[in-house]
């Protein structure tokens, strides 16, 4: 399975259980420490969790395991590390805060026209 693959897995899995501003960011030419970010806010702790259960449950049947979860304890961001592929999981408040795709707008926005369902 491609890096991009995984990365739109993961879009697909988020999307399902209803994350909200789903994104993914393409850092291969700006980092070795991944290829893409898939970034996703949650609504509550407990949707969080669900978010970040539902993409490892998808890579998990498509034999991809995850290397390091963080986050879980305090549930505003849980970072899902598959070493090509890092998904963020934020609450609202802690997405805001971080603001990734500042952080990266060097990076490639990916179009997830064809995965994202339309509501």
């Amino acid at each position: 399975m491609t890096p991009k693959e995984m990365a739109m897995a993961a879009v697909k899995a988020l999307d399902d259980k209803k994350g909200q501003e789903i994104s993914a960011i393409e850092i291969t030419d700006l980092t070795t420490i991944a290829d893409y970010f898939v970034i996703a806010t949650g609504t509550s702790n407990t949707q969080i969790n669900a978010l970040c259960g539902a993409v490892e449950k998808e890579l998990d049947e498509l034999n991809e395991h995850v290397l390091r979860r963080e986050g879980y304890r305090d549930g505003t961001w849980v970072l899902l590390d598959y070493g090509c592929v890092v998904v963020h999981v934020f609450s609202k408040e802690a997405r805001e805060f971080y603001s990734l795709e500042r952080l990266w707008k060097d990076g490639k926005a990916v179009d997830l026209s064809g995965v994202l369902t339309a509501d």
